[in-house]
């Protein structure tokens, strides 16, 4: 399969697709709950002589909030969470049903319920998921009215449904430790398959653009992917798949290998253009470095130990000739060699930290981790960090409260017999977006979807009218559709939902009118602006305000990372621990690109913006970065008396120049200039020795802490302090 997906690029890409499965398996999770709860339910129901539809809805949406809605960090929480749900949504029932003769106390009710959700969400994610399934039986039994007799009957379908939920997520279908292998295996593929277009692009004495698109392309998703992996390797034991491994190692090796593969796409363009390539030899060593790495899958089950032997011998072999090309260019690194010294400095860790794996899993014996006093500290973390002022679950409970109360009346306007799905519309819309220009997305985002999935619903849904078992098969597809690529588009999310609510009219109504499906599309553009509006209006968090606190908790991380770096270079300091911060720095990246998103988004934004080349900047800023980890396997650096003290300068100058900036982010007055950190630098080129004399090469290792610098004084330009 591994040559398959090699030869063949779509099948590397379906292979590599969905790291871990998580995806795949939460939607078939609450697919198949969802089946099983509404089957059970008919069959049980029929059999007793009692109606069975309505009830096998509620079952089955039971079955399906009982794994999509259980958000808690812990399985025992989570275990907790999902029988309290059953609590929840009986008391829906039975609320919604008895207050459904007047339309102010179930209106209440709902708002009361959202409000309160979205309140106590600061104690943790569980209440929202008890709001969530108790606004859904709420809006069904107030709209069924039901009868206390029917009462017990439905109390069952919930019963079915959670149980269900229950067995799916905590027995059948648990999450296990085998999802990090599975993240590993989409790990190597993705990075074989870029190891293969690396191969392609070196062998090639052409530059074609479309393969350097294509190649980006897979090493963005390649870094997805490592990302995804170190979450997974802060959940799940290590020493369970791999006895003998810690999580440092396999976290330290992928961030590694991920950063091998961005270094070179980054620079074989360049080193083309500068004619590093000339000899067949270079090119050669270079091949077989990556042909090596690509076959040393070292975590696979089925790796070959040789593989490792052979890079190891080709990244000897590389160094050796770049060391030939230094001598012959004189003692500094420049240009085309500069970047085949970062090369081969990332293939060699990449290597020692696989020959490192290898003899750990020969060895068996796995040391124990300090995951508890990780969380501590983090916890202690979060206490410092709380915002003055009302907390963002106040806030939003009181957005939810206007917006409620809003979207129940305009609902009674547009719609008087089914007045709710503006305020459910509403209620979703505001659910995760803390910025105004992130509700507004969202909202866009939602009504492009229901419009979308409207037209294309309804003529599906006239097409297989008439064939009952199609509609229903069509139903539990779309339900599968829809959970599946939920964290990948949000707009195709709502397509999906939208065709669901065409094939539950057409076989809930007989029937499907166009007028019907158009009043759903008024309704959830209705709900989108009104969350957007009040969100604009009620104590708003801006989207810029936003962006720069995103700018300056970068800014805090990058501290706490360069500093312990420089500090290596004259103090004795654990610096392998950086490769987690470095995943952490990568998601608050993320971060600042998705709270920008509102802004870029607009049109002709992406080209004219100033914030998008402060994004620019972090991002070089990040790249510059995670080049140190590599460096900070580096030991025993020999150095003139007079560089010992350059240092502690160094490493001073860095921290004032950062906290200078994120003060000015702040919105604190500061007027004072960064230092650009020129002197040290022409200090360690001229007095550090040469990396032949075998002393440790500071000039290459110190390199990106210059560039990182570089990038700060570009932000002081813009921000106004030079």
């Amino acid at each position: 399969m591994k040559q398959l997906s090699l030869k063949y690029y779509w099948l590397g890409r379906l292979l590599a697709s969905d790291p871990g499965r998580k995806r795949l398996n939460q939607a078939g999770k609450a697919t198949l709950s969802l089946i099983s709860s509404v089957f059970t339910v008919i069959l049980l129901f029929n059999w007793a002589g009692q109606e069975a539809l309505t009830p096998a809805i509620v079952a089955g949406m039971a079955g399906m909030l009982g794994v999509m809605a259980v958000m808690d960090d812990t399985k025992q929480e989570k275990q907790v969470t999902t029988g309290l749900l059953a609590i929840s949504a009986v008391g829906g029932v039975t609320l919604g049903a008895l207050f459904a003769g007047s339309v102010f106390l179930v209106s209440a009710l709902m708002i009361g319920i959202i409000t309160s959700a979205f309140y106590f969400t600061r104690y943790g994610s569980r209440y929202f998921s008890l709001g969530m399934i108790g606004f859904m039986t709420v809006y069904i039994s107030s709209f069924l009215k039901l009868s206390p007799v029917q009462f017990p009957w439905f109390y069952l379908a919930i019963a079915i449904g959670i149980s269900y939920a229950f067995m799916y997520n905590f027995f059948l279908f648990k999450d296990s430790v085998h999802m990090l292998r599975r993240s590993i295996q989409s790990f190597h593929t993705q990075a074989n398959l870029t190891f293969q277009l690396l191969v392609e692009m070196i062998q090639d004495p052409e530059i074609k653009e479309s393969r350097a698109k294509k190649l980006h392309y897979n090493v963005r998703k390649l870094r997805e992917y490592a990302s995804n992996v170190a979450t997974d390797l802060n959940t799940h034991d290590v020493g369970e798949i791999w006895p003998g491994l810690t999580t440092s190692q396999v976290r330290l090796y992928v961030f590694d290998t991920a950063m091998f593969v961005e270094t070179l796409a980054d620079s074989l363009s360049e080193l083309k253009r500068n004619d590093a390539f000339e000899t067949d030899e270079v090119r050669q060593l270079l091949v077989e470095v990556i042909a090596a790495l690509r076959k040393a899958d070292v975590l696979a089950p089925e790796y070959e130990k040789e593989n490792l032997h052979t890079a190891q011998r080709a990244t000897v072999k590389f160094r050796d000739k770049i060391n030939q090309l230094f001598d012959e260019q004189g003692p500094r690194p420049k240009g085309r060699l500069y970047l085949l010294r970062r090369i081969d400095s990332i293939a060699d860790h990449v290597t020692n930290g696989a020959i490192e794996i290898q003899l750990s899993l020969q060895k068996g014996d796995s040391e124990s981790s300090s995951d508890e006093e990780r969380e501590s500290e983090e916890e202690v973390v979060t206490e410092d960090e709380k915002e003055e002022g009302l907390e963002p679950s106040t806030k939003k409970a009181l957005q939810a409260l206007a917006g409620g109360t809003i979207a129940i009346i305009v609902g009674h306007l547009i719609s008087p017999i089914q007045p709710y799905w503006v305020i459910l519309t509403t209620f979703i819309i505001l659910l995760g977006t803390e910025t105004v220009g992130r509700t507004y997305l969202k909202g866009l985002q939602r009504s492009v979807g229901t419009v979308i999935g409207a037209v294309i619903g309804f003529g599906l849904a006239r097409l297989v009218s008439n064939y009952t078992a199609v509609e229903v098969l069509l139903i539990f597809t779309v339900v599968f559709s829809a959970f599946y690529i939920l964290t990948v588009s949000y707009t195709a999310m709502s397509i999906f939902i939208t065709l669901l609510i065409a094939f539950m009219y057409d076989l809930l109504l007989g029937g499907i009118s166009l007028e019907l499906l158009g009043a759903r599309v008024i309704d959830t553009i209705a709900g989108g602006a009104i969350a957007f509006i009040v969100s604009a209006v009620l104590l708003p968090t801006k989207t810029h305000d936003k962006v720069n606190e995103t700018f300056a908790d970068y800014l805090e991380e990058l501290k706490g990372y360069v500093s312990p770096y420089v500090k290596s270079f004259h103090e004795p300091v654990n610096v392998k621990e950086l490769a987690e911060q470095a995943f952490a720095m990568e998601e608050k990246v993320q971060a600042i690109k998705d709270e920008s998103q509102p802004i870029l988004q607009r049109p002709g934004a992406m080209k004219q913006s100033e914030l998008s080349r402060w994004i620019t900047i972090f991002t070089a800023i990040n790249y510059y970065a995670k080049h140190l980890v590599a460096s900070s396997y580096q030991k025993h650096f020999v150095y003139p008396e007079e560089l010992k003290d350059v240092f502690p300068k160094i490493e001073e100058k860095l921290e004032y120049n950062i906290d200078v900036l994120i003060g000015k982010i702040r919105g604190e007055e500061s007027s004072g200039q960064l230092y650009d950190l020129q002197d040290e630098r022409e200090q360690i080129e001229r007095l550090a020795p040469g990396n032949d004399q075998g002393k440790g090469d500071l000039v290459h290792h110190l390199y990106y802490v210059w560039r990182i610098n570089q990038s700060l004084l570009m932000l002081a330009v813009k921000l106004g302090l030079r």
